[in-house]
């Protein structure tokens, strides 16, 4: 399995074009907007905080790790089907489920990382927040991103062609990261709109995001939801995941 993962990372820096806009894009925008002086001042309606202390930061990390998860996760996969990478696989020794797990691994190593640089970057030069609750932030990590890649799979699962994979995927992507606050925040939405948004993936993750990075406790509704989420997109990706 450690050669596994080991290849598929040597053949993902060969093609890195996804991953590094799924790391640079952020970053960029992270240190773009967190140079605007309005978003250096305290907001009362945060509590005194500034935007770039934890609100701007956690909607990056949700950035980086939803252009993994539903872009480059599902396109990979679906391109290696189309290649017949995973059919000729199945006649070797080697499971193509491993070859499954690897890029799990590397997708997820790449978004630990970048979440590394976003939160180190943001401290040294915007003189943003570490998470303050570090332990709770890294457990909704996990839970989020795999939500998230749950989702990737079964885009992944259900589509023929790695153009096709990735546009399902970008068409999830936006109207999720609307819902989740990207560009409108959720405390100013319509009622019947952040409610929707609390039963969807990405809002939940966001919200106990910015929960535990500010030191307080996520609520449970989004716990919930996160590990609904894992669950149901991980038991249909089983389902109809095709390895030809």
């Amino acid at each position: 399995m450690k050669k596994m993962i080991l290849t598929e990372a040597k053949l993902f820096l060969r093609d890195p074009a996804g991953t590094i806009f799924a790391v640079l894009l952020p970053l960029a925008l992270l240190l773009g907007l967190g140079s605007i002086p309005g978003f250096q001042k305290a907001d009362p309606a945060l509590g005194g905080e500034r935007i770039v202390d934890t609100q701007l930061p956690g909607m990056m990390v949700i950035l980086s790790v939803v252009t993994m998860a539903l872009t480059v996760l599902p396109g990979t996969l679906v391109g290696y089907r189309e290649k017949g990478v995973l059919r000729r696989m199945s006649t070797t020794p080697v499971s193509p489920a491993r070859l499954l797990a690897a890029q799990v691994v590397n997708n997820l190593v790449v978004a630990v990382v970048s979440t590394a640089l976003l939160v180190g970057l943001g401290f040294l030069v915007l003189g943003s927040v570490p998470p303050r609750s570090p332990l709770a932030f890294a457990g909704v990590f996990v839970l989020g991103t795999a939500s998230m890649f749950g989702l990737g799979l079964l885009v992944a699962a259900v589509t023929s062609r790695a153009q096709t994979a990735q546009g399902v995927g970008s068409l999830l992507m936006f109207p999720l990261l609307f819902m989740a606050g990207m560009w409108i925040p959720r405390e100013i939405m319509p009622e019947v709109v952040r409610r929707i948004g609390d039963f969807l993936p990405m809002a939940p993750f966001a919200d106990a995001l910015r929960a535990t990075w500010a030191g307080n406790a996520p609520q449970t509704l989004h716990l919930v939801v996160m590990a609904v989420t894992v669950l149901v997109t991980g038991v249909l990706a089983a389902r109809l995941f095709r390895w030809e």
